[in-house]
C-alpha cells in the first residue's frame, strides 16, 4: 500500500482530511516522507527520512518521545500534542496521531498523522468521540428539525421526563411536556431558525412530566444547524436543570423583600398583616398570623413556650390569600375568621402544640378527613381541610427574645407540590424576622400607651371656668415613628381676676418626656400661686430645672450615673402670659419657646416681639417681659414647635405666614377655629407633639370694679367700710357686707398701721367678690395663731376664716393685699 493508500486509510478512521502523514519504522526512525508533512514542517523527503521521531520534535518534548514509543507499542494507537521543529527553526505545535500500519507495513510500521494546531481549538475528533462526547453528558441534548420535530436526542435529556430518544423521534416539545410552556420555547426555537443568532441562557419555570406536582426551573441553549450550502436543517439545543438554584434565589428574594416589607412601622396588625402579605404567593396560597391578646395590648407574655395548662387566648392579626382579589375567587375562596376576632383552636391541636413546645409543625400531606382545627370554624362544624381544598401546612410559632407571642399558620391549595423541610426552614426565617418586628411593635405600644395615659393624665382634662378669656385648646399627640413627646398647656386663675396662659414643650420623647412635663407643669402651677410677674416666674422655674439637673446627674443610682426626667427637662421651652381682664393688659415672657400670635378683632394677625430668654436650664441672659394692652376680643394664639414642624427645612418667615393664614380663616366657634388651625398646619400623625391655646380677651365692665384712693390715716378705715358697704348694695349683694366689711377693715388697718405710701382699696364683681387693699410696703403680712390673752394679731386670721381663700402679690411699686368670697356659697 502506498503512502497516498495510507492517508486515506487514516483519513477514513479519523476523519481528517487535511492530516500529514508519514511512516515510522519499529524503532521510530521515519521511513516514509509526503509532500503534506513537507509543507507542514518545510523539510525535504531527503533530508528527513532516516531521522528519528525525537530529532523532530523540539528539546522540551524529545523526553517524552521514549515513553510514547512503549505506549503506543503497548496500546496499538496513541494522540496527543507535540511541538515539532521546522525546517526553518521554528516551532509549531502538531496534533499527533499514531495508528498501526500493520495491514499496509506489517505490524513494525507506524502512520503517523500531524495537524498543525496554530489556529484549531483543540483536538481533531472522529464521529465515534462526538458521539460519545453528547450520548455521555450529562446535560440534556436535542436536535430538532425546522419543523421543530424531534430528530436527535441524549439519553441525559430523559431525567426531565417524556421517555427515551426512540419515544421522542418524530413528536414536539408539546407531545412529551405538556406541563411546560412549549409555546414560549418553541418561539425561541423559531427565532433562532429564522435569524441564526443562538439564544443563550433562557431560564423557563414549569411543571415536567418527571415531576407533575413539583416547580422546576432549567436553562436553555438553542444554536441552528446548517447544511453544505448554509441553508438552516434544523435547532440544536441543551438543557439544564436549575431548580436547586432557582430555589436559593427565590429564598433570597423572598427573605430581602421581607426585610425591605416587614416591620415599616411600628404597629401590631400592620406587622403581622406584612408577614401574610409577605409569603403569598412565593411560599405559600394562605397564610393567617394570630398573636396572643395579651401582646395586642402591649403585655409582657410570659417568657418560653406556653405552659398549656392555661386557655390560649388568641387573635386574628394577620389573613392573606392569594385567590382574595381574584375574579370568582368568592365562591371558592377559604372561609376564614376576619382580622380581630378571636381565634380559638382545639385542645392538642398543632397550633396549640406549637405555642407549648415553641417548635415549629408540617405536614406534607394532610389526610383527607383530617378537621379544621377552629373550634368554631367559618367553614361549620366537621368541616375537613379537604373541604376547604387544604393539602399542605406549617405551623411556626412567633418567637422573639424568648417568648412565644402567637402563631402562624401557612397552607398549600393551589400549588400541588406539599412543603418540605426547605420551605419549613425558609419558613421559620420569615416568622422569626417578623417576630422581632412584632416584639419591637409589642414594646412601643406598651411604652407609648404608658407614656399617652402619663401625659393625658398630666394635661388638664377640663380648662377651669373663668371670666377673662373664652379658651379653647386642640393637643396632637406624635406619630407612631418619632413617639409622644412632652408639650403641655394651662390655663391658671390668678388673683384679681387674671389668667395666667401656658404652654409649654419637653425635648425629646417617651415617658422620660412626659414625666419632665408633669414636673414643669406643677412647678408653674406651684409659682403662678405666688403671683410672680411671667420673667420672676421662668427665672425660677429655669433655676429649678437646672438645680434638679445637676443634682440628679451628680447622684449615682446603683453604682451608674442615671439620666432621669429633670434632665431630660434641660432645654425645655415655656411661655407664660397673664392677662388681666380689668384694664386688658397682658404681661408675658419666653424661654426658648415660640412667641404667640394675635388675631385682632378685625381678623388681621400679628405676632408679638417677644425678647427671646434661653430653654430652661440652659443658662444665659435673663429673662425680659413684655407689656401689652389688647382690645377686647382679640384672640391670643401660644403654640409648640410642632404646630409648625413637618419634616421641612422652612424659613421662619414662611412658617409665620402659613400660621398667619390660618388663624385668619373664620370658624363659627374658637374651639372649631382652634380645632381647624391644627388640621391645617399639622397632619394626622404629626412628627413632634401639636399643643395650641387659643384664648379671646374680655374685659370687665366699668360697673364691676370700684376703686378708692384712701389717706395713711386711721379715720379713713370707717370711710372705707361705709363705701364699699354702698358699692354691695348697688351690686345687690347686701349678704356680703358684714364680711366684706370686716375684710376691709382688716386689710386697710394693716395697711395704714405697717406701710407706707398711698393706699389703694379696688373691688371687682367677678366669678367671686374680690376686695383688695395696695400699699407701698414691700414686706407681706404673715398668718398668726395669736393666744387667748393676746390683745390682738387676729385680723388675717378672721380673713382667712371668712374668705374663700387670700395672698398677696407684690409689685414694683408696692403690694396688694386680696381676699376672695364666692358669690354662690353661703357667707360664713
Amino acid at each position: 500500500m502506498g503512502a497516498f493508500e495510507e492517508h486515506e486509510v487514516a483519513r477514513r478512521q479519523f476523519d481528517v482530511a487535511d492530516a500529514a502523514p508519514l511512516l515510522l519504522d519499529a524503532a521510530g526512525v521515519v521511513t516514509s516522507w509526503s509532500a503534506g508533512a513537507q509543507r507542514l514542517l518545510a523539510y525535504p523527503a531527503a533530508e528527513v527520512v532516516g531521522s528519528s521521531l525525537a530529532d523532530l520534535v523540539t528539546a522540551e518534548d524529545a523526553g517524552r518521545v521514549p515513553r510514547l514509543m512503549e505506549r503506543w507499542r503497548r496500546d496499538g494507537s496513541w494522540a496527543g500534542l507535540l511541538s515539532v521543529r521546522r525546517g526553518d527553526g521554528r516551532p509549531v505545535r502538531v496534533m499527533v496521531r499514531i495508528a498501526s500500519a500493520e495491514e499496509a507495513r506489517g505490524p513494525s510500521r507506524w502512520l503517523v498523522l500531524l495537524s498543525e494546531m496554530a489556529q484549531a481549538p483543540g483536538w481533531d475528533m472522529n464521529r465515534t468521540v462526538l458521539e460519545q462526547m453528547v450520548a455521555r453528558s450529562p446535560i440534556g441534548i436535542a436536535v430538532v428539525d425546522t419543523e421543530l420535530r424531534y430528530v436527535w436526542s441524549n439519553a441525559a435529556l430523559a431525567q426531565f421526563g417524556g421517555g427515551p430518544p426512540a419515544q421522542r423521534l418524530g413528536l414536539r416539545l408539546a407531545d412529551i411536556q405538556p406541563g411546560l410552556d412549549a409555546d414560549a420555547i418553541e418561539a425561541q426555537m423559531r427565532h433562532v431558525l429564522a435569524t441564526g443568532e443562538p439564544v443563550i441562557g433562557y431560564e423557563h419555570v414549569g411543571s415536567l412530566r418527571s415531576a407533575p406536582h413539583r416547580e422546576t426551573a432549567q436553562v436553555l441553549s438553542f444554536t441552528r444547524l446548517d447544511d453544505e450550502r448554509g441553508h438552516p436543517m434544523g435547532v440544536y439545543y441543551t438543557v439544564v436543570d436549575i431548580t436547586g438554584h432557582h430555589r436559593a434565589r427565590q429564598r433570597l428574594a423572598l427573605l430581602d423583600r421581607a426585610g425591605e416589607y416587614i416591620g415599616r412601622s411600628l404597629d401590631i396588625v400592620r406587622t403581622a398583616q406584612e408577614l401574610a402579605d409577605v409569603a403569598v404567593p412565593a411560599l405559600a396560597d394562605l397564610v393567617v398570623v394570630d398573636l396572643l391578646e395579651s401582646v395586642l395590648r402591649g403585655a409582657e407574655p410570659a417568657p418560653g413556650p406556653l405552659d398549656g395548662t392555661d386557655p390560649v387566648r388568641l387573635r386574628r392579626t394577620g389573613r392573606t390569600s392569594a385567590e382574595e382579589g381574584e375574579e370568582g375567587a368568592g365562591p371558592t375562596a377559604v372561609p376564614t375568621i376576619g382580622i380581630g376576632a378571636p381565634a380559638a383552636y382545639a385542645p392538642g391541636s398543632p397550633p396549640i402544640r406549637c405555642l407549648a413546645t415553641g417548635r415549629s409543625w408540617r405536614e406534607g400531606r394532610l389526610a383527607p378527613l383530617a378537621r379544621d382545627w377552629l373550634t368554631d370554624s367559618p367553614g361549620g362544624r366537621g368541616t375537613t381541610f379537604q373541604d376547604l381544598g387544604l393539602h399542605s401546612v406549617m405551623v411556626v410559632p412567633v418567637r422573639a427574645r424568648g417568648v412565644t407571642l402567637g402563631v402562624t399558620t401557612f397552607f398549600r391549595r393551589r400549588r400541588q407540590e406539599p412543603f418540605d423541610e426547605d420551605d419549613l426552614s425558609l419558613a421559620e426565617d420569615l416568622v422569626s424576622r417578623a417576630a422581632v418586628c412584632v416584639d419591637n411593635a409589642r414594646r412601643y405600644t406598651r411604652e407609648r400607651d404608658a407614656a399617652l395615659a402619663l401625659q393625658r393624665n398630666l394635661l388638664p382634662h377640663r380648662l377651669p371656668d373663668q371670666d377673662a378669656v373664652e379658651v379653647a385648646a386642640c393637643y396632637r399627640p406624635a406619630n407612631e415613628l418619632t413617639g409622644l413627646g412632652g408639650d403641655w398647656y394651662d390655663l391658671i386663675p390668678l388673683s384679681g381676676a387674671r389668667v395666667a396662659l401656658v404652654v409649654g414643650e419637653v425635648p425629646g420623647h417617651g415617658i422620660d418626656a412626659a414625666a419632665a412635663m408633669g414636673r414643669l407643669r406643677t412647678a408653674v402651677q406651684t409659682l403662678a400661686a405666688l403671683d410672680l410677674p411671667p420673667d420672676e416666674v421662668l427665672a425660677r422655674l429655669d433655676d429649678l430645672v437646672a438645680r434638679t439637673a445637676q443634682e440628679e446627674s451628680a447622684a449615682p443610682v446603683g453604682g451608674e450615673q442615671q439620666g432621669g426626667d429633670s434632665t431630660q427637662a434641660v432645654g425645655a421651652g415655656c411661655l407664660y402670659v397673664v392677662h388681666d381682664p380689668v384694664d386688658g393688659r397682658c404681661l408675658m415672657a419666653a424661654a426658648g419657646h415660640p412667641a404667640p400670635a394675635v388675631v385682632r378683632p378685625d381678623g388681621s394677625v400679628t405676632f408679638v416681639e417677644l425678647p427671646q430668654g434661653p430653654p430652661l436650664g440652659a443658662g444665659g441672659r435673663p429673662f425680659e417681659s413684655l407689656e401689652m394692652t389688647l382690645p377686647e376680643g382679640s384672640t391670643l394664639a401660644l403654640y409648640t414647635d410642632g404646630l409648625l414642624a413637618r419634616g421641612e427645612e422652612w424659613a421662619a418667615d414662611a412658617h409665620q405666614e402659613r400660621l398667619r393664614q390660618a388663624l385668619e380663616r373664620s370658624a363659627a366657634s374658637l374651639d372649631q377655629r382652634c380645632r381647624a388651625v391644627v388640621d391645617t398646619l399639622a397632619p394626622a400623625r404629626p412628627h413632634d407633639d401639636v399643643a395650641l391655646l387659643m384664648a379671646r380677651t374680655r374685659r370687665l365692665g366699668a360697673d364691676q370694679v370700684a376703686s378708692w384712693e384712701l389717706a395713711a390715716d386711721p379715720a379713713v378705715v370707717a370711710d372705707a367700710r361705709k363705701a364699699a358697704c354702698r358699692r354691695l348694695t348697688d351690686w345687690g349683694l347686701d349678704e356680703l357686707a358684714f364680711t366684706t366689711e370686716l375684710v376691709v377693715s382688716e386689710l386697710v388697718t394693716n395697711a395704714v398701721r405697717h406701710a407706707t405710701g398711698p393706699i389703694r382699696l379696688r373691688l371687682i364683681k367677678d366669678r367671686t367678690l374680690i376686695c383688695e387693699v395696695f400699699d407701698g410696703g414691700a414686706t407681706a403680712p404673715h398668718l398668726r395663731h395669736p393666744r387667748t390673752t393676746d390683745e390682738g394679731g387676729r385680723g388675717l386670721l378672721l380673713v382667712s376664716r371668712f374668705t374663700q381663700r387670700w395672698g398677696t402679690r407684690f409689685l414694683p411699686e408696692g403690694k396688694v393685699i386680696w381676699a376672695e368670697q364666692s358669690l354662690t356659697d353661703p357667707p360664713v
